[in-house]
Parts: structure tokens; sequence; C-alpha cells
């Protein structure tokens, strides 16, 4: 069992490794982000943790504002839809997560690929429609 609170502070520090730094770490240190802090200022912590990172893998332009804030509202609604004791419990009821489906239901690849969705934390270009 991994301590994605160690994690999330490592990702603070600026000392993980980008090597030890999956999608499913993502998640799960986004959802202790959101239980210790409220939604924008996790927002904040979790995009300047994953700037550091991209840089200190040498690729600063694999930051991603869109999907990084995309993750951050879809992790935060599911938190809310379906509580969860801690991050391991939380990636096992949410393994949806893991496959990005929902940026494919609410984002069009041009957007997605776009500069400015690197850039900026665009909002959907389809039409979600509720259930």
């Amino acid at each position: 069992m991994t301590d994605y609170r160690a994690v999330l502070a490592a990702l603070d520090a600026g000392t993980l490794a980008p090597k030890d730094f999956d999608h499913r770490a993502h998640i799960a240190v986004t959802f202790e982000a959101l239980r210790e802090d409220d939604f924008f200022t996790a927002s904040k912590r979790i995009a300047d943790g994953l700037k550091r990172l991209t840089i200190a893998a040498g690729v600063p332009e694999r930051f991603h504002a869109t999907i990084t804030q995309s993750y951050m509202s879809a992790i935060a609604e599911a938190m809310h839809a379906t509580p969860a004791e801690d991050a391991e419990v939380f990636l096992t009821q949410n393994e949806d997560l893991s496959k990005g489906t929902f940026l494919k239901e609410r984002y069009s690849e041009a957007c997605l690929s776009s500069d400015l969705a690197r850039k900026v934390a665009l909002l959907p270009d389809r039409v979600v429609r509720a259930a």
C-alpha cells in the first residue's frame, strides 16, 4: 500500500522522482490534496507540483492545464458522489478515472492537442448531457 500523503509531500517539496509518478499515483495524490485543502488551494498545489515535476523530468512542455483542471474537477466530483476513507479505496471505487474516458466525452482531440489547452484550463468544447 502506497503512502500517497508522503507522495504528495514529495510533490510539494519538488523531491518526487518523475519515474515514481504514474497515472494512478496522480489520481491518488490529487485525492489527498483535495482532502487536505479546498478545491482552489488543492488545484494550485497540484498544478505547481506537476509543473515542478515536468521541469525535473526535462519536459516542461508536457504540463497540461486543461487536463490537470479537468481531473481536479472529476476527482472532486467523484469524492462527493462516492466518499472514501483513503486513496486506495477511492482508486478502487473510481477505476473509470484511470481510463480518462471523461476527457474524450468532454473535449475534442483538437481542443486537447492545442497549445492553448496546455497553458489555459479550457472549458469542455463538447456538450455533456446529464443522465
